[in-house]
């Protein structure tokens, strides 16, 4: 059986990547093609989705995407959840369309499905077939806690991409990635809004993981914690509800009953060429796809 390796990509994460880094001070005109269409973000992410699978020999994919803020589970329990982030602007959102568009046209897999964000879905992708070799495409660290031998996350940064490994994470942090989601607890996150535990920073989170594993075996110590530890207890009291929402927050659902029926063979690779052909020259956008049967 030849080897199977599959690859997610957080649509939103790359798709908005490539916008900010192609439109800084650019004037609208200069991110549209000939016939008015914005590009300059749909140019980068299809010469990156190819770049992928032709660098790791990816057999399967599938393009996961965010629905509606307000349809989430978490937007719906928790009013404040992602409150502070922008609109998407103009140009984003249409190429977010034309995005989908091409990716049904060419025959890849992508999926929304309310009440769940991307980071769900990957999630549950990445924990629902055995695979040989599972990368997870983004720059968002909360997607650590997903981390195994077998799945690694692919992290873009000017320095190049590093495939950032389960050995990568327990050299750099001395925790299980399974407990990432415990210091995102006492953390917090600004850009999505979760408080975490005001007054724990990062010097403080560490240890009491590391040393504790997760929050709840945290708070059954509280009243004996390690005597180096201490001197966060009155901190760790008064936030203890925060903490506690936090982490529900900060959790990625892995099990998603209305995926019960996906199979791996949906997600196999088979672009159709011609088809991809004529989106590249309807959209000018450019790119290079050096792949076998391309």
């Amino acid at each position: 059986m030849s080897k199977q390796s599959l690859l997610l990509i957080d649509g939103f994460n790359l798709l908005s990547r490539a916008h900010f880094a192609t439109s800084y001070n650019r004037n609208e005109e200069q991110l549209k093609n000939k016939n008015g269409v914005y590009t300059n973000a749909l140019r980068v992410f299809f010469q990156k989705v190819f770049n992928l699978i032709r660098d790791h020999e990816i057999t399967h994919l599938s393009i996961l995407w965010d629905v509606k803020r307000e349809e989430t589970t978490r937007r719906q329990k928790y009013s404040f959840y992602k409150a502070t982030r922008f609109e998407m602007p103009e140009p984003l959102l249409d190429q977010y369309f034309s995005c989908r568009e091409i990716l049904d046209t060419i025959g890849v897999h992508q999926l929304s499905q309310s009440p769940y964000e991307a980071d769900d879905l990957m999630g549950a992708f990445s924990k629902k077939w055995p695979v040989d070799q599972c990368f997870i495409y983004s720059n968002d660290r909360d997607l650590l806690q997903l981390l195994s031998p077998t799945t690694s996350q692919i992290i873009a940064s000017k320095q190049g991409e590093l495939i950032y490994t389960i050995n990568h994470f327990q050299s750099d942090y001395g925790i299980i990635p399974e407990h990432w989601v415990d210091v995102k607890a006492l953390l917090g996150d600004t850009s999505d809004n979760i408080p975490g535990c005001p007054g724990i920073g990062e010097k403080s989170a560490f240890p009491l993981i590391q040393q504790y594993g997760t929050i709840e075996r945290l708070y059954e110590c509280i009243d004996a914690l390690e005597p180096h530890l201490t001197k966060h207890r009155k901190k760790l009291i008064k936030g203890q509800e925060s903490t506690f929402i936090s982490k529900e927050l900060a959790s990625i659902i892995c099990d998603i009953p209305e995926l019960s029926e996906l199979t791996l063979d949906e997600l196999q690779l088979n672009i159709q060429y011609d088809m991809l052909r004529t989106m590249i020259d309807q959209y000018e956008l450019k790119i290079n796809v050096n792949l076998v049967g391309a």
